[in-house]
């Protein structure tokens, strides 16, 4: 079975999208990997530069009546695998609301998946129906945060909803942690900012990877030249801090298979 990641924040603006593709690039390189953009906003889909038209999307996945296979939305890619978003996911909640069995769409088409060692779940700054689905078919939850201001705006609330699931719909969900991106650490606001990230972190049983992203001037070159930035920029700071991540991130896997 493959070991499935939700990236989630309903902050914007947070990099979830960077992390996703990101995430997805280096797990590539250590097994099958499927990229899946249930961000309306389809940032992942344009990265990836996967077709809307004419093509299935993940919309059909969750709303067909038909339950449309996963594997008949699965676009392969010069960038890797990804089903892509569509614009009309965001009329989605309101066409699965109030259908209990709404909530497992997305669930019971990964369980029929074949193939994957990893899927990676790009998210769009909102809790609904969408992203529910996505926590219920989830293995672990990875949370970005910023070190400013605003960084703890949203978190309890998407806490609350990932305990939520964890009790009434998948036991097995874990937060995997607390991903600081966009780091530069220079400023003292930024350094209380990451002590009361750590803080948040231990309050809700989870951790604050040791690796925090900075950000460099490849990730956007990347964004706007649709590709990864594993591909684009291998040695830029940037990845070699993802690279770290994952290499915690998995550390952690391990962790969890022995015990």
């Amino acid at each position: 079975m493959a070991v499935t990641y939700v990236i989630a924040n309903q902050k914007g603006g947070i990099g979830k999208t960077t992390t996703a593709t990101t995430l997805a690039g280096i797990l590539g390189t250590k097994g099958k990997t499927l990229l899946i953009d249930a961000d309306p906003q389809g940032n992942s889909t344009s990265t990836y530069q996967a077709l809307i038209e004419d093509q299935a999307t993940l919309y059909d996945v969750m709303v067909d009546s038909d339950a449309l296979p996963i594997e008949e939305a699965i676009q392969h890619m010069p960038n890797g695998d990804i089903v892509a978003s569509d614009p009309l996911l965001a009329k989605a909640g309101k066409m699965l609301d109030g259908n209990v069995e709404g909530l497992y769409r997305l669930q019971d088409a990964l369980e029929l998946l074949e193939g994957y060692d990893y899927i990676v779940i790009d998210t769009a700054p909102s809790l609904d129906v969408v992203l529910y689905n996505c926590l219920i078919a989830a293995d672990r939850v990875i949370i970005p945060v910023t070190a400013d201001a605003y960084a703890m705006q949203g978190l309890s609330k998407l806490n609350e909803t990932i305990k939520a699931v964890q009790k009434r719909q998948n036991p097995k969900l874990e937060i995997a942690g607390l991903l600081l991106v966009k780091y530069a650490g220079r400023s003292n606001l930024e350094k209380n900012v990451k002590e009361e990230i750590q803080q948040v972190a231990d309050q809700i049983g989870t951790r604050l990877f040791p690796t925090a992203v900075r950000e460099c001037v490849k990730t956007k070159e990347a964004q706007m030249n649709k590709k990864l930035l594993i591909d684009y920029a291998p040695n830029c700071t940037t990845m070699q801090d993802y690279r770290e991540f994952v290499e915690e991130l998995l550390a952690g896997e391990d962790g969890s298979a022995r015990a």
